[in-house]
């Protein structure tokens, strides 16, 4: 598989509305393999299709390091609760921002397989749930950020 190339904020494709998937083709398996590659290569919890370039609601998350979720065409169909907290973005590179998001979603999309599933998830994961299916309608988190971002400070291995 390969590591793509991030877009980052200011770049057209991160503006626009994501199409959906129809069908799984070898193309689209090779895009959630290589968009999986991408987020563990680049530390990130979560990507979506048009950080890499690609106009289709395709989102992978994995808020453990070992448990990815693939949400193809996902929609949030509940939600409940508040948190606020830092946020960061693989296409918004040493920023964060203080974000307000709901503590509990559950979401719907289709597996690899193109069946059907549900995601629930609480905190971390309804974080990433919600901040990953922006970027499929062209939102960057920093729409959501209260007061200005701030420079991310990098972790010692």
């Amino acid at each position: 598989m390969a590591i793509r190339n991030i877009r980052e904020m200011g770049e057209e494709v991160l503006g626009k509305t994501c199409k959906l998937v129809t069908e799984m083709t070898p193309r689209t398996k090779e895009l959630i393999e290589d968009m999986l590659d991408t987020m563990y290569e680049s530390n990130g919890v979560g990507l979506a299709a048009p950080q890499v370039g690609v106009l289709k609601r395709i989102v992978v998350i994995d808020v453990t390091g070992e448990d990815p979720y693939i949400l193809i065409n996902p929609r949030i169909v509940e939600s409940s609760g508040e948190q606020t907290g830092m946020e960061a973005c693989l296409s918004v590179p040493g920023k964060t921002g203080q974000v307000t998001r709901p503590n509990y979603v559950k979401a719907v999309a289709l597996d690899v397989n193109m069946r059907e599933f549900e995601v629930e998830g609480t905190e971390l994961l309804a974080r990433a749930i919600c901040h990953e299916l922006d970027h499929l309608d062209g939102h960057l988190y920093v729409e959501k950020a209260e007061g200005p971002l701030q420079d991310a400070v990098e972790e010692e291995s």
